[in-house]
């Protein structure tokens, strides 16, 4: 099912009862003239703000109608038949979570935090506050949904804002806990009764939802979709949006980690950023051009369709110079759709998430980005120009040749069962740290070719290559970490092990740092077997945390012992991207290119704003017979190519951000 348009606009409208005018400066020919500037397929629109206010007439108890609207005017109605007049798609977007204006007048429904205090913000600071599902706000924003729903014959979706499993201790909580012999002061409790309520919540929004339009989309944002929770994530109906502003907190590891796990899933989606330099709720701030390019182009490569944040000032017009910005990237996209409509992606490697294996609590917005080792994992995988996706333990394995267990997979019942049938099949594993040692430590629950002794007591740690590498004169690597201490039994030592001369402390330090190593080998710290490699290290959360290129260039060195043939290699630096996607209804694979180069301005912020060109980039893509065409999309250039022992050579002249190169089959 292919129904989502490419090009989206995520319109906030967040305005105080402060602000007067509220509308006064709409017009429809504008409206429209801003969306054919911006090349926008699809606008989500907004019903009610986090201010509590809708933009429309109401007439649901406690709800309210902005007080400073242009009287008479129906801001959500006009700007659905304004965009439908031009062929725009509308979801519409409902504050579900916040409603400061309730807030004030029901505190008691508010979500109370475990010492007590509000969410969000302090009672007396500017800011919002989260209310309970378990409350009657529940009903309440129910009837909201219902009333927006039945008001307008045509809208596209729903995008449900602020939600997710919470902890909670308010009276309804409390009381529902204390009458089920639960203890509210156990946080485990806790997040029970708080998933619960939130799968009550989404299941009575749906279902109220469509009894009246079964056709409707239905999203439930809260920021992230946690991964190998396939409860949560399909109580969304036909699609996913996946929030990641690079710049707004989620960075430019989040988006790639989080698609290539959610094009499993087999929904459409959407790659979600921002036009903001910072994040949401910023007037006046605009991303570089270049950034939103290649934003936009990455969610392409991912198999992804595009929504782009916007905010609407309180007066009722949109931005030109924000349309403009967005038309430029958006123009692009609407020249690639062809290549990018009913993809499906081509990979060697399947990454088992972290997250997905972890107990599923509260988690939104960027901090939910899970564990430094997810990241790490694709950061290296990615630099290493290798074709992967992340998977969880029901994931399909066939399509594999490789998987990696990063630092602390577990593995045990029929998630073992099905890694030692993928090893039988001629499958190889990647694992580090502790993924795969059993519950009581005294062993691995997959053949490494090891006996595990203990962990050892001394950090960091150094490790030493007994194989050559590329970029670097072989030496003593420090680790920065502790190490499992092993014992080879039927694997080959790859790198050894070599601890320093004490930990530091009062009595006990050199130098400004850490001792150095004894040049005493204390065993193996990275062995292999015929169809495994084992590091005795957290090696993918240390590269996520230090960026230590010789690590990452000796887990490459693991990975490509283990699958020396792969389905793409090319010359791109290791700051590009690429991916390969399949197009079965016009049975062509499409190979994505990109390169730009990230850099730290401000505080943490990163940004995009030079794009250099790279010249003769050789693309060598494994084909099961000879191509019929090779050619550049959208620019239909055709490329010589020619095809030995089953790869396809290709050199592409010109890469500047993103260039596809599609072979037709």
């Amino acid at each position: 099912m292919d129904q989502l348009p490419f090009r989206q606009i995520h319109l906030d409208f967040h305005t105080s009862e402060a602000i007067p005018g509220v509308g006064k400066d709409w017009d429809k020919a504008h409206f429209q003239q801003m969306l054919k500037l911006g090349h926008v397929s699809s606008i989500t629109v907004f019903s009610k703000c986090h201010h509590g206010w809708s933009y429309h007439p109401t007439s649901v108890p406690l709800s309210e109608t902005h007080p400073s609207l242009k009287p008479g005017l129906d801001l959500t109605g006009e700007m659905i038949k304004a965009a439908h007049e031009i062929g725009v798609q509308t979801p519409v977007y409902i504050s579900s979570g916040l409603d400061e204006k309730l807030a004030r007048t029901h505190s008691g429904w508010l979500r109370v935090l475990p010492d007590g205090g509000t969410t969000w913000s302090r009672w007396l600071e500017a800011g919002y506050h989260e209310f309970c599902m378990r409350s009657p706000y529940l009903d309440y924003l129910i009837e909201q949904t219902v009333e927006v729903v039945k008001r307008y014959d045509l809208f596209e979706g729903l995008f449900m804002d602020i939600v997710g499993v919470r902890d909670c201790c308010c009276q309804y909580c409390y009381r529902e806990m204390i009458k089920r012999g639960m203890d509210p002061r156990n946080g485990d409790d806790r997040m029970t009764l708080g998933r619960e309520t939130y799968i009550n919540y989404a299941r009575r929004i749906n279902e109220a939802v469509h009894a009246i339009k079964p056709q409707i989309r239905v999203f439930h944002n809260g920021g992230h979709i946690i991964r190998g929770d396939h409860e949560l994530a399909f109580l969304n109906t036909h699609h996913f949006e996946l929030e990641s502003l690079p710049t707004g907190g989620w960075g430019y590891d989040h988006f790639p980690l989080s698609a290539r796990y959610i094009q499993g899933l087999g929904f459409e989606f959407l790659g979600m950023t921002g036009k903001f330099h910072t994040s949401w709720g910023e007037f006046g701030g605009y991303k570089h051009p270049n950034a939103l390019r290649y934003e936009t182009a990455l969610s392409l490569a991912n198999g992804a369709k595009i929504s782009v944040g916007d905010q609407m000032h309180p007066f009722g017009q949109l931005d030109k110079a924000t349309y403009t910005l967005i038309g430029a990237g958006f123009a692009e996209v609407e020249q690639k759709e062809p290549w990018c409509t009913g993809v499906t992606s081509i990979a060697d490697i399947g990454v088992f998430s972290i997250e997905a294996f972890a107990s599923h609590g509260a988690q939104t917005g960027p901090s939910a980005s899970t564990g430094m080792a997810d990241a790490g994992v694709i950061r290296i995988l990615q630099e290493g120009g290798l074709l992967y996706d992340v998977l969880d333990s029901s994931s399909d394995l066939s399509k594999y040749k490789l998987l990696i267990l990063p630092d602390a997979i577990p593995v045990c019942g029929e998630f073992k069962i099905k890694l030692q049938a993928f090893i039988a099949g001629g499958g190889k594993i990647f694992a580090s740290w502790e993924s795969a040692l059993n519950k009581d430590k005294n062993g691995f629950n997959l053949d490494f070719g090891v006996d595990y002794k203990g962990q050892s007591t001394l950090s960091p740690e150094y490790i030493i290559p007994k194989f050559e590498l590329v970029n670097w004169a072989n030496g003593a690597f420090v680790m920065y970490s502790q190490a499992k201490e092993i014992t080879t039994t039927t694997g080959t030592v790859m790198a050894e092990l070599q601890h320093p001369f004490f930990n530091r402390d009062m009595l006990h330090f050199c130098s400004h740092q850490h001792a150095p190593n004894t040049f005493e080998t204390a065993g193996p710290a990275m062995v292999s077997t015929a169809n495994t490699v084992y590091v005795a290290f957290p090696v993918f959360h240390l590269y996520a945390d230090k960026g230590q290129n010789v690590l990452r260039d000796i887990v490459l060195q693991g990975i490509r012992a283990l699958l020396p043939e792969t389905t793409l290699t090319t010359n791109l630096p290791a700051q590009g991207v690429q991916t390969v996607m399949y197009q079965k209804a016009e049975n062509r694979t499409i190979v994505h290119l990109l390169y730009v180069s990230p850099v730290k301005r401000g505080q943490g912020i990163e940004v995009i704003e030079d794009i250099l060109p790279i010249y003769n980039v050789q693309v060598n893509l494994r084909v099961a017979k000879q191509p019929s065409r090779v050619y550049l999309a959208p620019q239909g250039i055709d490329l010589p190519f020619t095809v030995e022992n089953g790869v396809m050579n290709t050199v592409v002249p010109e890469l500047c951000c993103h260039q596809m190169v599609v072979v037709d089959n």
